[in-house]
């Protein structure tokens, strides 16, 4: 009989036969997501030749034939099918990644490619293209003394009383120069899985927040020779979240959901203030935008 894990992430009780060392761990009970480990049913990873992604009405097919298959049914069960021999290691990589990002979307959450930290009350998203610092930016907060939220995926819920972040798992992936700039003592890294892997997993010991908690800015992060903050108007807030949901890459038409996306992101872009916030370039300086928007939350 495989073995059964019980996890707490996104707001969701997840019931696995997968080992997830990134997530929190919960009683046994009832469940909101069942995770299985078999044939999908679909075209087996060894037999695709590229990356595929099949958005139907109930279910979502995605397969990265270097690790697996991922069949999304419904909203509440994950099957997957290890490429032959691939190391456990990878699959939670597009699982907690692009995959959990579809799922959370069909379950009417707004998600962001975007990390997120706890400040006191207060909360701060950090957005930007890639390499934009965002983790970095996230790590340089928790050395300050503030809590993680989210990492990578953010999932945005709404109800009658506004926005909240969903909080996701205590693990940040960050670039080996990072990691020793930071020197986070309340990290453990994890093994390189192979050499040239940019980014490899720090999972917090502490410094990690379970509470929802309304979102008080988006920053849209980009270099420069200071820290500085710059608010955004209306339709350049509504443009940066669009830009920065998780599902535009995945071409939401496909999926029949554009105008719901559209909603979402509008709804969104009306409740937090968005703003460009200037990195000054070297992580020695990395601080400076820290008490930056410290002091603005203040």
């Amino acid at each position: 009989m495989p073995a059964e894990h019980y996890y707490y992430a996104f707001g969701l009780r997840i019931r696995s036969e997968l080992h997830l060392p990134e997530l929190e761990t919960t009683a046994p009970g009832p469940f909101d997501l069942d995770i299985r480990v078999g044939p999908t049913g679909r075209a087996s990873p060894q037999d695709l030749e590229a990356n595929t992604f099949d958005f139907g009405d109930d279910a979502t097919f995605m397969c990265w034939p270097i690790v697996g298959a991922f069949l999304l049914t419904g909203v509440h069960r994950i099957d997957i099918e290890p490429t032959p021999d691939v190391d456990p290691a990878w699959l939670p990589f597009p699982l907690l990644g692009p995959v959990f990002s579809i799922l959370l979307h069909k379950r009417g959450a707004l998600v962001l490619h975007a990390s997120a930290i706890a400040v006191g009350d207060k909360s701060v998203i950090f957005a930007g293209d890639k390499m934009a610092g965002k983790s970095t930016t996230a790590a340089a907060f928790i050395r300050a003394g503030h809590q993680l939220l989210t990492d990578d995926v953010l999932a945005i819920e709404f109800s009658d009383q506004g926005a909240l972040i969903a909080p996701g798992f205590p693990q940040l992936k960050l670039a080996e120069d990072a990691e020793n700039a930071m020197a986070l003592k309340n990290a453990v890294r994890s093994p390189v899985l192979r050499p040239g892997f940019e980014k490899r997993q720090n999972r917090l010991t502490s410094g990690f927040s379970e509470q929802k908690i309304a979102p008080s800015r988006l920053f849209i992060l980009e270099r420069g020779s200071k820290a500085a903050i710059e608010r955004l108007d209306p339709i350049e807030s509504l443009k940066a979240v669009m830009r920065f949901s998780y599902i535009t890459r995945f071409q939401t038409r496909r999926m029949g959901a554009e105008a719901g996306h559209l909603a979402n992101c509008a709804k969104f872009a009306s409740m937090v203030e968005v703003c460009r916030l200037e990195v000054p370039t070297g992580l020695d300086l990395i601080d400076l935008a820290v008490k930056k928007v410290e002091e603005d939350l203040a």
